[in-house]
């Protein structure tokens, strides 16, 4: 009878496996991305609607986008990833109450994700990622040149399903004047699990640090919640807060997450 157990046991080993590397793991809702990739063969996509609301010197500013990334993992290791803040609508009513809006495309960002290290014992899980930015969208929303950046992430899990993530990274970015300059980037995610399907976070993003000369820096108080409606479909949602004047006031998302 022992015998017939450790032979099935055994035999659920390669099943287990599976059943693990299929549970869905997104970059989103947070800004600080997963270390992890989707596994070879795999794909998947991560899909939302956002708002951003900003007031400033008596003009108001109210943007809709439809962010979206794709994600194919090459190997077990690596993956490549397509992502663009989507479909665009902004409008703006200057302090006479007149209104104007424009409608278009954001560009297209090309990148690729590398799984380093599991986490071990002190030593975190880490992976790199890095991007192309193309100015590619519609001439309302569409960057003044191509942009670079490379971002590392190392995350701890605690006891309490309690899970650190931090994000640092640097970008250059093409400003009005035709110059590429380099910012850099930083954020800092707090998590917890409730449940096997519900997680909550917390966090600090800074999306861009640098001077005012280069556009200023862009940094949020997040906080969101991410439900697993199965192993592979995840619904989230978060709510941000502008810590300056160069982000905006309120951003609000919700998502949907598949993985294939």
């Amino acid at each position: 009878m022992a015998i017939n157990k450790v032979a099935t046991l055994v035999l659920m080993l390669p099943l287990l496996a599976c059943a693990a590397e299929d549970e869905i793991n997104t970059d989103r809702p947070d800004f600080v991305e997963s270390s992890d990739v989707v596994g070879k063969g795999r794909f998947q996509f991560e899909t939302s609607v956002a708002a951003d609301r900003d007031k400033s010197d008596g003009v108001k500013e109210r943007t809709y986008s439809t962010p979206t990334l794709l994600r194919y993992g090459v190997s077990d290791t690596v993956e490549l990833r397509l992502e663009t803040d989507g479909r665009m609508r902004a409008v703006t009513t200057d302090a006479a109450g007149q209104r104007s809006s424009d409608n278009g495309y954001a560009d297209v960002s090309l990148g690729m994700k590398w799984h380093i290290a599991d986490e071990e014992g002190a030593r975190p899980s880490f992976g790199l990622l890095a991007h192309v930015d193309l100015d590619s969208g519609s001439a309302a929303f569409r960057a003044p040149g191509k942009g670079y950046s490379l971002r590392a992430v190392t995350e701890w899990e605690f006891a309490n399903e309690v899970s650190l993530g931090v994000m640092p990274g640097v970008a250059w970015l093409t400003n009005d004047e035709g110059r590429r300059d380099a910012t850099g980037i930083f954020a800092v995610v707090l998590g917890k699990g409730w449940t096997d399907q519900l997680r909550t976070f917390v966090e600090y993003s800074g999306q861009k640090i640098a001077h005012a000369r280069d556009g200023g820096s862009i940094s949020t108080f997040d906080v969101g919640a991410a439900y697993l409606l199965s192993k592979t479909v995840q619904i989230d949602t978060a709510l941000s807060r502008g810590l300056n004047d160069k982000a905006p006031d309120w951003s609000w998302t919700v998502g949907l997450s598949m993985k294939f």
